[in-house]
């Protein structure tokens, strides 16, 4: 019996029905990856589960957020003055970094190789990488870090914010189309990421403080590479492709509201969030910027992964996420200075947030074994029926 039904009837018949269609044109993932990863794959054992090969790449990103959260917790470790990240750290990083996009690649090809594809594994995969963007991005902001040369806090939350919505995107795509586009940018930023992480250990931080031209800085790169990929290439080819669908007619949703419903809860995320930087009456980001970054960044996977359950099953995206409705008082208790520490109101907050979003997904997980007669990390077929 699974813990709570997430997943309704409905759904669980259109998940019966669900096929995987995706496009991948990116010519890094094309040429060099994927050959990769068909190598890479012919190593693992095939009795392993691909869901397993998909958790332990996340662990290792999880295992990069929490290594850094120990070194340089509130982001000030890279500025000049204070005692850096260890360069053995960063080696890790980058080693972790890499082989939890490797996973995340040869995952996938497991499941072929075994037989073992189904509907459950994917949703377990793509549910992964919506909460992964959390454990990425603040991983890699400490390398800049925040103080004189780095990112402010308030930048790094708005671009955090871009990278979200350019996740969010191509599931939106996928729930007008029915065809996941995957996003050029992904591949790009795994490799140069891992690389940096890399150099990192070897040149130090210190590197990153000398401008590459002019005033012109590292972070500065950093920051436009993300808002620029997401708004010149992202964003248009999202649109792009969804306007190919409206005029082939096979466009999912007709109606202007049915297609853009998936994006109510992320927009009402964002501006619940935004009130409570901008209102916070101890200035909260300033004092807590990890936390804060990922408590959203966790009630964004959540509002991902019912996005994601509601395309590949074919049914009408829900309005408005149960997440919300308690988080509108909580951000009122915050800026009203009604809750005087508002600190602890952020940590209960957080740990509820973090508490419901492993629910919601071991229930659905629970759920949809129990409906393929499948186990969620073993080869093996469930003997319940």
């Amino acid at each position: 019996m699974a813990l709570y039904e997430y997943v309704t009837q409905d759904q669980l018949a259109g998940f019966d029905k669900y096929k995987y269609s995706a496009v991948d044109s990116n010519p890094l993932s094309v040429y060099v990856m994927h050959p990769f990863w068909n190598f890479v794959v012919k190593f693992l054992p095939t009795w392993l589960a691909p869901n397993l090969i998909t958790f332990t790449g996340f662990m290792f990103l999880v295992l990069n957020f929490l290594m850094l959260a120990f070194y340089d917790f509130d982001f000030t470790a890279s500025a000049a003055g204070h005692e850096h990240v260890p360069s053995w750290v960063w080696v890790l990083a980058g080693i972790f970094n890499f082989l939890a996009y490797t996973l995340d690649g040869v995952d996938g090809k497991q499941a072929r190789r075994t037989n073992s594809s189904t509907p459950l594994g994917e949703l377990f995969d793509h549910g992964l990488d919506s909460w992964a963007c959390i454990f990425f991005v603040a991983t890699v902001y400490s390398i800049f870090g925040r103080l004189e040369s780095g990112v402010g806090v308030a930048t790094l939350y708005y671009i955090l914010w871009v990278v979200l919505f350019s996740f969010i995107l191509s599931h939106w795509e996928k729930y007008n189309t029915g065809i996941l586009f995957l996003p050029w940018g992904y591949d790009i930023s795994q490799v140069t990421i891992s690389l940096v992480y890399l150099v990192t250990a070897v040149v130090g931080v210190e590197t990153w403080y000398q401008p590459i031209l002019w005033h012109f800085l590292y972070r500065d790169l950093f920051s436009f590479m993300i808002i620029a990929c997401s708004f010149t290439v992202t964003l248009p080819m999202s649109l792009i492709n969804v306007l190919k669908a409206h005029h082939s007619k096979t466009l999912k949703h007709s109606s202007l509201y049915e297609a853009f419903l998936p994006f109510l809860s992320p927009v009402l995320l964002f501006v619940l969030s935004t009130i409570w930087v901008v209102f916070s009456p101890s200035g909260i980001l300033e004092l807590q910027p990890r936390i804060f970054y990922l408590m959203v960044g966790t009630a964004f996977a959540n509002v991902t992964c019912k996005l994601i359950v509601c395309q590949m099953s074919n049914t009408r995206c829900q309005a408005l996420s149960w997440l919300l409705l308690p988080m509108t008082p909580v951000v009122l208790l915050a800026v009203t200075g009604v809750v005087a520490n508002e600190t602890l109101l952020l940590y209960l907050w957080t740990a509820a947030v973090i508490l419901a979003h492993i629910h919601f997904g071991l229930s659905v997980v629970q759920q949809l074994s129990s409906h393929f007669g499948i186990l969620a990390f073993s080869l093996k077929k469930s003997n319940t029926d």
